[in-house]
């Protein structure tokens, strides 16, 4: 099972960037102090760990479930590819996505299961995927997904408390019950055999698209760009700990008070080079016809925050709903589509 073979710890001399880490049962119980440690953490950089927050069965059997997906011949992957349209479910197959301005190719795979098919299962409601999904969606896919939900819509009711929205604002935005962009993903990444570049991205620099993302890995790889840096740095994994990141959408609506921050993945450091690194995240996205904007008219804080930031009509009302936002950056990923500025969305270097 990924994560559970013997693998190097992550090298003590490999500078890392510090994440606060915020403890999912205090928050649950509204401790104050660490209400506001989340706070900070999303405004300063969008990210932090997030510990004690019950997923850990979850994420092995995803771990579990990906492993043997991806084992699938390619030939059997490739009857559920996204294709080129902007569809976000399904498998993305290595090579297919450019990663900078130049064209170069990427060299993940992934599975994405939307929340909807999950939930809904067994009814398609966006496509079918294969047996080694469905085989999986009671004992793993689902369990995984609820919790996630759970997770992240815990950490949106006190983002929207401490934003100063009406109570339940974003959770409106965020309805499990209406179609959405959801996904649950599975990430492979090759062994790096032989020598490589450490500066050389696998997943280009980028932020992320929907709300909120709920991270799990065991080996590095994940760097950010902190805010007034030139300097990429590794987010160290934590056992138990997932990685939490504030996405465009939440950023938008939050009128840039969150901070949608830039990150890539690249090769893991020295000897954890060599082995296959699996990640697992859900990504918690805005239904789908949800209109992107600044909610300046439902909070102060947020109607000061817009008010104060240059060129804030084309940052926080890009005159599109969060598909037609999703579907728009997936597709520019597509090399086929191949669009290079369009990525970098709203979330500020």
């Amino acid at each position: 099972m990924p994560g559970l073979i013997s693998i190097p710890p992550f090298p003590e001399d490999v500078p890392t960037h510090p994440l606060l880490v915020v403890d999912y049962g205090l928050i649950r119980a509204q401790d104050e102090a660490e209400i506001n440690k989340l706070w900070k953490a999303a405004r300063e950089l969008g990210f932090w760990y997030l510990k004690n927050h019950g997923a850990d069965e979850e994420v092995n059997a995803m771990f579990d479930m990906g492993e043997t997906t991806m084992a699938l011949p390619l030939d059997e992957k490739m009857k559920y590819e996204q294709g080129d349209d902007g569809m976000s479910f399904g498998y993305k197959a290595a090579g297919v996505n450019a990663i900078d301005e130049k064209g170069n190719l990427d060299c993940t795979e992934f599975i994405n299961v939307s929340k909807d098919d999950a939930l809904a299962f067994p009814t398609p409601v966006h496509r079918t995927y294969p047996s080694t999904v469905t085989d999986r969606m009671d004992t793993a896919v689902i369990p995984f997904v609820k919790k996630s939900l759970e997770v992240n819509n815990s950490l949106l009711a006190i983002l929207n408390e401490k934003l100063g929205l009406p109570q339940g604002t974003l959770a409106k935005l965020h309805r499990e019950e209406e179609r959405s962009g959801c996904v649950a993903r599975v990430i492979r990444t090759p062994p790096k055999e032989g020598e490589f570049d450490e500066a050389k991205a696998v997943l280009s620099s980028h932020t992320d698209f929907g709300s909120l993302s709920f991270l799990h890995n065991r080996l590095g790889g994940l760097q950010v760009l902190a805010p007034g840096s030139e300097k990429w740095q590794y987010i160290k994994p934590l056992p138990g700990h997932a990685i939490c990141n504030i996405g465009d959408s939440l950023h938008i609506f939050s009128g840039g008070v969150l901070r949608s921050n830039m990150h890539r993945v690249v090769p893991p450091p020295k000897e954890q080079a060599r082995y296959e690194r699996y990640s697992l995240v859900f990504f918690t996205r805005a239904s789908d016809d949800v209109e992107l904007r600044a909610l300046a008219k439902d909070s102060a804080v947020i109607a000061e925050a817009v008010a104060k930031t240059p060129n804030a009509k084309t940052r926080f009302y890009p005159g599109a709903t969060a598909k037609e936002w999703l579907t728009r950056r997936i597709k520019n990923q597509r090399f086929k589509n191949f669009k290079w500025y369009p990525w970098a969305g709203p979330g500020q270097r």
